[in-house]
């Protein structure tokens, strides 16, 4: 039997995703958030980011992806409502430059697995995500929630990881439950960047990658070092290991936008990355900065 990547990347290949000029020389922002600003609704807000008070909607994300020279996105929630999900869908398909939706959805409950299949029919849902780094620990070990990542293995559905760099060893035990599921890391699982911290970072996301069903957002490192004060410099040493860990290949590069914000333009995080991938070669900048989300999430560009 095929690993489940290589099960993907063939599946891609079939439908000629991977020959698409997007994937070959454009680039996808894999990780962004949309959202209409409420103090109740958003009360992780708080004075320390109070640029990101106020609503960030598609028009605006337009605007960035101009500027920035990018194709296309994938959106992800902010919120756990399945009203949010329902919004972010309804933009999506207004939204050409919207490529596809990570959305929430009570993967515990009871009625996940009947609920699931109904979701799996939106062409624009890609994948589900939990916040599960606001979570005590074990929750990924919780029987509720692993026999709903187990009902997203009838679907195409990836499941995206949000932890913080002390969960990383609870999350490979969860992913080794299921190893049929496609799953995305993002952020790079948020390591201590602002103490300039490595370890045990560095060996947890290195025995985590082994699984080959698993890949990689870089993004969201500007909000782990000091948003004032940090230096590409800083960033290096995360950045070699998630390429060591993962390789190109299961590397897609996001924004995190506009939580990013408070530390970079969008622009300037675009920048960043493209400088440190420039000595790397077209095929492996190809993957990062769009074959591999175009794969992971089979998202479709018309």
């Amino acid at each position: 039997m095929m690993l489940w990547i290589e099960k993907r990347v063939a599946t891609c290949e079939m439908e000629g995703l991977m020959r698409n000029d997007v994937t070959r020389s454009g680039t996808i922002d894999a990780h962004h958030h949309l959202w209409h600003y409420t103090a109740e609704e958003y009360g992780w807000i708080d004075e320390s980011v109070a640029e990101l008070r106020r609503d960030f909607l598609a028009e605006d994300l337009q605007r960035e992806l101009a500027a920035a020279r990018v194709d296309g996105a994938v959106v992800v929630q902010a919120r756990q409502t399945d009203e949010e999900t329902r919004w972010l869908l309804s933009v999506a398909r207004e939204t050409p430059h919207i490529f596809g939706v990570v959305g929430w959805a009570e993967i515990a409950g009871e009625n996940f697995p009947a609920h699931v299949e109904q979701l799996a029919q939106e062409p624009q849902l890609v994948g589900l995500r939990h916040v599960v780094q606001a979570e005590p620990d074990g929750f990924l070990d919780g029987a509720a929630f692993n026999r709903g990542v187990r009902a997203m293995q009838h679907t195409d559905l990836v499941y995206d990881v949000l932890i913080y760099e002390r969960q990383l060893e609870e999350a490979t035990r969860f992913i080794d439950r299921h190893p049929q599921q496609a799953f995305v890391l993002d952020h790079i699982a948020k390591p201590k960047i602002a103490t300039s911290e490595l370890e045990p970072w560095r060996k947890r996301i290195a025995e985590l990658a082994r699984r080959p069903n698993v890949c990689c957002k870089v993004s969201g490192m500007v909000t782990e070092a000091n948003p004032k004060s940090w230096t590409p410099e800083q960033l290096r040493p995360y950045l070699d290991t998630v390429v060591e860990a993962f390789g190109p290949q299961r590397l897609m590069a996001g924004t995190d936008w506009p939580v990013c914000l408070v530390g970079a333009s969008y622009d300037g995080w675009w920048s960043l990355l493209r400088d440190y991938f420039a000595e790397f070669n077209d095929n492996e900048r190809a993957s990062v900065f769009a074959e591999c989300a175009m794969r992971v999430y089979s998202l479709q560009t018309d």
